[in-house]
């Protein structure tokens, strides 16, 4: 097995890359406000986590 395969975390649609990647950090969902839920159902955009991955720092 190739040690730097590493099984890979679903990612949510609002996320930009898969958690850990480099370059990336967890954020608050900006649909729903980290609550997980928008209008009154499963927030769509993080799955209920409340929680996306984006990309960080940059130019």
């Amino acid at each position: 097995m190739n040690d730097q395969q590493q099984p890979q975390e679903p990612t949510n649609p609002g996320d930009v890359a898969p958690p850990g990647t480099p370059g990336t950090g967890e954020n608050i969902c900006p649909r729903c406000s980290g609550s997980g839920v928008y209008e009154g159902e499963q927030c769509p955009l993080c799955n209920g986590t409340g929680k996306v991955i984006e990309g960080i720092g940059g130019a």
